[in-house]
């Protein structure tokens, strides 16, 4: 099994398109550079954030490859590797590493309600097939999500699962509790934007994954958080937090603040978000900008264009 590990806060990066909304991977390449370069242990692609529902399998391919090749071995990439059928998201998986990812992610299948053993086989067919860390994505708005018991489990038969990502509110005892479940041996990551980040740390996380916009402020939230500085830690993230708790509340308005912010950023060219999404009406949309400007004010002068 090969190892990797992951700390910290871990972008999911964003899928550039141009007007046309074909794939732009002149940005792709300079969005994991910019990644790079400010530090972070790795980036994963193509998650929900990445619009990887809306690509085919070869552009999801190409994302994968293209973001390895940047990397250049100087930061891990995640190669999400979805699909709600586990036969085919191991297939997927085995591919992944080939193309040369660093680690598996992959998102339980949730449009349906399934059994703990359900999952347990979804997660083992993909854990299965390869010999990367492999990260589970779960994100189950209608209900519970992996169980310390089948975590325990899946790590047992499957050493490789060591990373388990979590979306809900209220979530630091269940974070300690899969801790201690498996002697450490399953970290968890924070995936709500970075909504629970401060408390999720108190509770053992290791880390969180958000969207990219702003995280490296996230990035230094967590650093003030881990290193004591717990007030300052919340000063910081008192900044972004009207801006991720707005953003967060449909997926497709996360996309269009998200890309509207990179490309303010220097960071991509377009902020196309690939059809169908959500259009915005005139009060989101101004609202929007608004938080927009906001953010942007907290770069100051450090723009990140040249920086990458």
């Amino acid at each position: 099994m090969k190892t990797a590990q992951i700390t910290g806060i871990v972008p999911v990066l964003p899928t550039p398109f141009d007007r046309e909304e074909q794939l732009d991977l002149g940005s792709l390449e300079r969005l994991v550079r910019f990644c790079a370069i400010s530090g972070f242990s790795a980036v994963c692609l193509p998650a929900y954030a990445s619009e990887f529902y809306k690509l085919t399998e070869l552009e999801r391919e190409m994302v994968v490859g293209t973001a390895v090749d940047a990397a250049d071995g100087e930061i891990q990439v995640i190669a999400q590797s979805n699909h709600f059928a586990g036969i085919h998201a191991a297939t997927i998986a085995s591919a992944n590493e080939e193309r040369g990812a660093d680690i598996i992610s992959v998102a339980v299948p949730r449009m349906f309600d399934i059994s703990e053993e359900d999952v347990y086989k979804f997660v083992a067919d993909v854990a299965g097939a390869t010999s990367l860390s492999v990260l589970v994505q779960d994100f189950n708005p209608g209900g519970p999500t992996i169980s310390p018991e089948t975590a325990k489990r899946l790590h047992s038969d499957f050493p490789n699962f060591c990373y388990l990502k979590l979306e809900q509110p209220l979530m630091a005892p269940k974070v300690a509790e899969i801790l201690e479940a498996t002697d450490g041996g399953v970290q968890v990551l924070e995936g709500w934007g970075g909504m629970y980040l401060l408390e999720g740390i108190d509770a053992g996380i290791c880390g969180a994954m958000p969207a990219l916009g702003v995280a490296d402020i996230l990035q230094e939230v967590y650093g003030l958080a881990i290193g004591g500085n717990r007030d300052g830690a919340m000063d910081r993230f008192q900044a972004v937090l009207p801006y991720l708790a707005y953003s967060l509340q449909n997926m497709e308005l996360l996309l269009q603040m998200e890309k509207r912010l990179l490309v303010r950023r220097g960071l991509i060219e377009c902020d196309t978000v690939r059809q169908t999404t959500l259009t915005l009406d005139p009060h989101t949309d101004r609202y929007a900008d608004y938080l927009i400007d906001r953010v942007m004010s907290l770069f100051g002068n450090a723009n990140t264009a040249n920086e990458s």
